[in-house]
């Protein structure tokens, strides 16, 4: 494996000021032979300077590291997440005929199933109306309170989806700061909310504190009733029980499910809620035909594969550490945000599988933010900063508003035309006397392309990255489903708020600053 990264590094080093544009010059069939389909979902990576030579040496580097068999173990439910002796399994969650997972010698896909079917019977029964509110009426809001994978997840995905939502609205409170759960309930009706509590220990500060608001809230609306506005995402039963739950309003999942993976399970409850049990199979679909995919084709057509290998190729043999995903869709507005915590949490480590120090660099900074309004903003560090960012284009052919297929149109030529740009630059233009209005161009960039955003094509957009993020993790050798280094931060919150002898250990700037807050 040594050898083959000392290749990639000498190559990326020998072709560092090529122009991406000479590719093309070079070979006709260059988009053809760089871009690949899967079900409808086009990757275009013909935009790098990635070329076949680079491509085989990275795909030799991704078999070197054993992709093939960590890849299988993690389907087939061994415990690849050797820190926590955990089994890997959130493709379970959207089960296949052609996969049979177990952990511990039992197999998963029949509680999966039930799981999903008793989701699917409580989010009929509300969208129907047979599972009212306290006072006969339907439903008309549902509050998700949750943090991190619990609240991410459905909340990038009920944005996404939202010409398919029902009478039921969203909505998703996070933050312990009392803003976010005063701002939200502020324009709802308690008699008409249900509120989800979505905790698999039901112990999280943040959510049990949002948790205790709300509640109070619907009690002080409606008295003994409030149970029946409350439901739970949480494997604690007896706390939810104390709580005041009924426990056919508890659905519990696995500890083979990591939070930022758990979107396809009861935490995605409250979009199936919102979008209903149909589209959310789709949904469910979606990511497993990209499953197949990652599990099935060949490395050429292997698309998740093929963006790691692209990732790879930028983050550690051109020092090129930040990615950007700029989706020209703005109901994809929080999905940037959804795949820094998918990729951020999973594979910011500095420690490998076998306990021993990595040797190069593994997570890169994952950012981004919806065109075309980042063109009015950051774009300008893209085309002519000192940094060279690859760009993630997501585009769909055609938007949900067919009268307003004349913006569509517009804004597909903007993304088009940027990954251009930031291509070309002003290359084969008229000579520019003025500096500050060249552009250097020759900055990367990767397209996804698909017809319009549905359940299944977002099931497979979400399940690409995921997988995108393995590999990557296999590769550098780290765990990617542990999140210890979020921990330290929390427990020194608790000492900073109830020991003051703790607090008097810290520096003096946090003692100062404790002070100045107090």
């Amino acid at each position: 494996m040594d050898t083959i990264w000392t290749k990639l590094t000498d190559k990326a080093d020998s072709v560092r000021q090529r122009p991406i544009l000479s590719l093309f010059e070079g070979d006709s069939g260059r988009f053809d032979n760089f871009a690949r389909e899967a079900d409808g979902l086009l990757l275009d990576y013909s935009k790098t300077n990635i070329d076949a030579e680079s491509l085989s040496l990275l795909r030799e580097l991704a078999e070197a590291a054993g992709l093939p068999t960590h890849r299988a173990a993690m389907f087939a439910g061994e415990k690849i997440n050797n820190t926590e002796d955990r089994a890997v399994l959130h493709t379970a969650l959207r089960p296949s005929p052609d996969r049979a997972p177990r952990v511990d010698g039992q197999t998963v896909t029949t509680g999966v199933r039930d799981s999903l079917d008793r989701m699917a019977a409580f989010a009929s029964g509300l969208r129907e109306g047979r599972i009212t509110a306290a006072n006969g009426e339907p439903f008309t809001n549902v509050v998700n309170i949750g943090i991190g994978g619990s609240d991410l997840g459905p909340a990038m995905a009920s944005r996404a989806l939202s010409p398919y939502l029902g009478a039921i609205r969203p909505h998703f409170v996070s933050n312990i700061d009392g803003a976010h759960i005063a701002d939200t309930l502020a324009g709802l009706d308690p008699a008409r909310t249900l509120v989800i509590i979505a905790s698999k220990t039901f112990t999280t500060i943040e959510t049990l504190t949002n948790a205790d608001t709300a509640t109070d809230w619907l009690k002080q609306a409606l008295g003994a009733d409030f149970g029946q506005h409350l439901a739970a995402l949480s494997s604690a039963e007896a706390l939810t029980a104390a709580y005041g739950i009924a426990a056919d309003r508890v659905f519990g999942f696995e500890d083979w499910v990591g939070g930022r993976y758990s979107l396809w399970g009861p935490v995605g409850l409250s979009l199936m809620i919102a979008i209903g049990p149909e589209h959310f199979s789709d949904f469910l679909a979606g990511a497993c035909a990209m499953d197949d995919n990652f599990l099935n084709a060949g490395d050429a057509d292997n698309l998740p594969l093929t963006l790691a290998l692209v990732g790879l190729w930028h983050n550690n043999f051109c020092g090129f550490g930040t990615r950007a995903v700029l989706p020209y869709d703005q109901r994809l507005g929080l999905l940037p945000a959804y795949l820094q915590q998918l990729d951020m949490e999973s594979n910011g480590k500095r420690t490998r599988r076998d306990g021993t120090d990595v040797t190069s660099m593994t997570g890169p900074i994952v950012w981004g933010e919806p065109g075309t309004n980042g063109q009015h903003a950051f774009y300008q560090l893209l085309h002519q900063g000192t940094r060279v960012v690859p760009v993630e284009f997501l585009i769909a052919a055609e938007g949900h508003e067919p009268g307003l297929a004349h913006q569509h149109a517009i804004l597909k030529a903007n993304c088009l035309a940027q990954s251009e740009a930031l291509m070309v630059g002003t290359q084969g233009q008229e000579p520019q006397p003025d500096p500050a209005r060249r552009f250097p161009g020759n900055r990367p960039s990767v397209t996804l392309a698909y017809r319009r955003l549905t359940p299944f094509v977002l099931g497979q957009l979400i399940a690409l990255y995921e997988h995108r993020v393995f590999v990557e993790g296999v590769v550098w050798g780290i765990n990617s489903f542990d999140q210890f280094g979020v921990e330290l931060g929390k427990k020194m919150a608790k000492d900073v708020q109830n020991d003051p002898e703790a607090l008097s250990s810290m520096s003096g700037s946090t003692q100062g600053l404790s002070t100045f807050l107090t």
